[in-house]
């Protein structure tokens, strides 16, 4: 029998007869090779699939879900006489949502309107004055004319027996009643003339009465509005379809103008992405993305971008900062990005304020 042979450095045995090698390693120095190896290429793998992936999507998860809060507030004061509604309730358009008790507002209503029924009283008076002016006015006028008439006649005569008087052709007594003619018919024409002067006096009294009167029913009127507006205002009714949130009044409170009581939800939302600026080299309107809400961690929802705000999150700020000012460091800055769903998500509790994680697709 030929005797087997060790080869001291390789630590592999044959013999004579045989050609074939085993391989007499422990298996834990053969993992020693074999698992980094795999490890090394699965790195690498991801590494490429993450490069290629940068290339045609961009992510972020300083994203979160938006819509409109429609704060609820009264336009009048008063105590709450009805209160409808409870904390998450669905409501629709047009829905009375609490009453404010109306009584005094009923009241005030029926005082302006009596002050303008008052008010268009004293305007018809006014139009009978200006109505009885205008026909004295017309009177003296006619008075007037006559009077002027009969003056012009007396004149002429107690011209004529003064003459004839002095020439002794006619006697004393017939001049002194031309000279009587004359003094009455010149009496009765400066009467004439007064009582024109106070029919006018009396008409525009009248007629700055009746302006006045106008003016008075035009403010009468828009009052009368304003209380039948302030009456109205005492039933609040929902702005929009929506849910229920953040209700602060109950039924028998007394509620102030402005005075938050509640909100409106409504279902409509949308997602605003803080992307950093540069992720939007090749972001644009109309891009598919791909949307992910920690609440369905299940369930990719399918969305657009819609628009791309022209100004950073921090420039948009109530603050906006003052980069002149002081020592500058650069910060890379995020621009808001809003994106809207693309399929119907009513089955799903999707409301504001969710986290997201939205992945739009850059490329394709």
């Amino acid at each position: 029998m030929p005797k087997d042979k060790k080869d001291k450095k390789e630590n592999i045995y044959y013999d004579d007869t045989d050609i074939e090698l085993v391989d007499t390693r422990p298996s834990y120095a053969k993992k020693r090779v074999i698992i980094p190896a795999i490890m090394a290429v699965m790195f690498l793998a991801a590494g490429i699939y993450f490069i290629i992936h940068s290339l045609h999507y961009q992510e972020t998860d300083d994203a979160f879900v938006e819509g409109h809060i429609i704060s609820i507030a009264p336009r009048v004061s008063g105590p709450v006489l009805k209160l409808l509604v409870d904390d998450n309730e669905e409501v629709k358009k047009g829905q009375l949502l609490l009453e404010i008790d109306p009584n005094d507002y009923i009241t005030a209503l029926k005082q302006k309107e009596a002050a303008l029924e008052e008010a268009k009283a004293s305007l018809n008076m006014a139009e009978r004055e200006i109505t009885h002016s205008n026909s004295e006015l017309k009177r003296s006028s006619e008075d007037i004319t006559a009077a002027k008439s009969r003056l012009k006649f007396a004149t002429e005569d107690y011209k004529r027996y003064k003459e004839m008087y002095k020439e002794g052709i006619s006697s004393k007594q017939e001049f002194d009643d031309s000279q009587t003619r004359y003094t009455v018919a010149n009496a009765e024409h400066k009467s004439a003339l007064q009582r024109e002067i106070a029919s006018e006096s009396i008409l525009q009294s009248s007629k700055a009465k009746k302006q006045a009167t106008l003016a008075a029913i035009k403010r009468l009127e828009a009052e009368v509005e304003q209380a039948k507006l302030d009456l109205s205002y005492t039933k609040i009714y929902a702005p929009q379809d929506g849910l229920i949130t953040n209700r602060s009044v109950e039924q028998g409170n007394y509620v102030q103008i402005a005075q938050p009581l509640m909100s409106v939800v409504p279902k409509k939302v949308w997602i605003v992405a803080n992307f950093k600026e540069t992720q939007l080299t090749h972001m644009k309107k109309g891009q598919s993305v791909e949307i992910k809400i920690d609440t369905y961690p299940n369930k990719k929802f399918k969305g657009e971008v819609d628009s791309i705000q022209r100004a950073t999150g921090a420039k948009a700020s109530l603050f906006p900062p003052e980069n002149a000012v002081g020592s500058y460091v650069k910060i890379v800055q995020r621009v808001p990005v809003k994106i809207v769903f693309k399929e119907d998500i009513s089955e799903y509790n999707i409301v504001p304020g969710m986290s997201v994680v939205p992945e739009v697709r850059i490329k394709e």
